[in-house]
């Protein structure tokens, strides 16, 4: 069992209760902070007898924080083992692929539950709850990518209070990060995060800088791939295989196309991928959501923390009459792409969890094509849109954002959506539009971008019906180009016309490091950004 999984287990039998005994005795305490939650009932059935429990080993180890994140984490570890021994007799080859999602994302739901009940800085533990939201709804989503909602009803149904626990844990950190006595401090954790003068993150190294920033002579690589043997391997996966420890390893892929899927796995933290430039060093795919969810669907998926990829291509080529086909999906917290192009059609970028950053990037696609619940900013950034299948309508985004406390979104900052070469001549047959509300809350911001004459003058599309249109937040901030006017826009509830003011949430600086806990206004957009 891994490590964390097993912690988390022992933990459980401290503080574990049977779901079928209500708690009566719940303290008045308890009633109070649970009517803050946004599922109070949930909160005041797990938490009562736990309160209970705490105070009697240590009235000062649990606060209430910590208590429900703990409770929460249990639950996580019973759903776990209780997707892994389900019955799958029933299930044919697709309901396995979607099965074996779920059973891969509740093991890192376990994971991002520790790591919140380790951490002292509620920043870092909203981002990893989040994603733990982002792990539940992909578990359906890949039941519902092959038409088999029907199957969802075989998953255990304690899964339903699980996921509001989730919900309830992320408003209950959520108002810790947002307490006037802890402002300060959690301010000064923010500041430490704000980009550097020369356009990147500084939780990146002095020496991952530099890297980022050398070009012409091959860098001093830990690892050298190349299909001709004169490296230490001939493919990536095999490199990624061979990289570890923990310390940044930095893997040189020569110029060359490499038809392979590659999956850098949770474990595998701070591994550098530095290819020969765009076009010239290519990793490519074509799995698709026709035969595998798409989750799984990726030519490249990474999971460990502190990725970075530079002057590399990354596509799929299923083409868009096999629909959701994944280029990248990343779930890399504190990742960076940089002078990378993302190729594909529907779905091609899969932004799905915790802090991203992409610098100088090209990303083409047709539907969705940037997609998924991170915490993602694109800056300086060329968006192509490609031409579609023949009926179809282009989305640049669906934002996944399912619940209002999530500090999630994407966020598009002086870049340029425009018409591939394909798309260019054929533009005024086919309407496009900047985004779509994939789940309620979605979350997209273009600001200070140029947007060509292909996007539609209503700039957003709805997903279906009145789904989401109040409670979804997108807003423009200062774009141009012909494509750029707001006078014809959508008129929902969640659309805005944004000031600089409320565009400053959005910056680099500010956003990675989560908006819900940084003063709105004064934020001032400047040549650093």
């Amino acid at each position: 069992m891994d490590k964390l999984v097993l912690r988390a287990f022992l933990l459980a039998h401290f503080f574990i209760f049977p779901l079928g005994n209500f708690v009566n005795g719940a303290s008045s305490a308890t009633i109070t902070s649970c009517s803050q939650t946004p599922y109070p009932e949930v909160c005041n059935y797990f938490m009562g007898n736990s309160i209970n429990v705490a105070a009697s080993l240590d009235q000062t180890k649990f606060s209430f924080r910590d208590l429900a994140i703990q409770v929460t984490l249990n639950q996580a570890v019973r759903a776990h083992q209780l997707v892994s021994e389900m019955d799958l007799s029933s299930f044919d080859g697709r309901a396995k692929l979607a099965w074996n999602d779920c059973l891969e994302l509740y093991e890192d739901t376990v994971k991002h539950l520790n790591k919140s009940m380790s951490t002292n800085n509620p920043i870092d533990a909203q981002t990893w709850l989040s994603a733990a939201i982002a792990n539940q709804q992909t578990c359906q989503n890949g039941f519902i990518d092959f038409n088999l909602a029907t199957h969802l009803q075989t998953l255990p149904s304690m899964l339903g209070n699980f996921s509001k626990l989730i919900s309830n844990s992320l408003a209950i950190n959520k108002a810790t990060v947002t307490s006037s006595s802890t402002h300060s401090n959690f301010a000064k954790q923010v500041g430490n995060r704000r980009l550097l003068a020369h356009g990147f993150p500084s939780w990146l190294s002095a020496a991952d800088r530099k890297l980022l920033q050398k070009t012409g002579a091959a860098p001093k690589a830990d690892i050298v791939v190349a299909q001709d043997g004169s490296g230490n391997f001939k493919t990536i996966s095999e490199a990624v295989a061979a990289a570890g420890g923990g310390k940044r390893t930095v893997i040189y892929v020569k110029a060359g196309v490499y038809r392979e899927n590659v999956v850098i796995k949770r474990s595998a933290k701070n591994i550098m991928l530095i290819g020969d430039g765009i076009e010239a060093t290519v990793i490519t795919g074509n799995e698709n959501a026709q035969t595998t969810t798409t989750f799984r669907s990726a030519t490249f998926g990474v999971a460990g923390e502190g990725f970075i990829a530079r002057d590399m291509t990354f596509e799929n080529t299923a083409g868009p009459q096999k629909h959701q086909a994944v280029a990248v999906r990343s779930g890399s917290d504190f990742s960076v792409f940089y002078r990378c192009s993302f190729k594909g059609y529907q779905d091609t970028l899969y932004v799905y969890s915790q802090r991203q950053f992409y610098r100088d990037c090209d990303i083409y696609g047709t539907i969705d094509f940037i997609f998924g619940d991170a915490v993602a900013v694109f800056q300086n950034c060329n968006i192509y849109i490609r031409r579609p299948m023949s009926g179809q309508k282009n989305t640049v985004t669906a934002q996944a954002r399912s619940d209002p406390n999530e500090n999630t979104g994407t966020i598009i900052h002086n870049s340029r959506v425009m018409a591939s070469s394909d798309m260019r001549a054929v533009q005024g047959s086919f309407k496009s539009y900047l985004g779509r509300p994939w789940q309620k809350y979605s979350r997209t911001v273009f600001m200070k971008c140029v947007l060509d004459g292909l996007i539609d003058a209503e700039g957003w599309l709805p997903w279906s019906g009145g789904f989401a249109l109040s409670t979804l937040y997108y807003a423009e901030y200062m774009n141009t180009g012909a494509g750029a006017s707001t006078s014809g826009r959508v008129k929902w509830g969640g659309y805005h016309v944004i000031t600089a003011a409320e565009a400053g949430k959005f910056t680099v600086g500010n956003f990675l490091a989560g908006d819900a806990w940084i003063p709105g206004t004064g934020v001032p957009f400047d040549a650093g950004l």
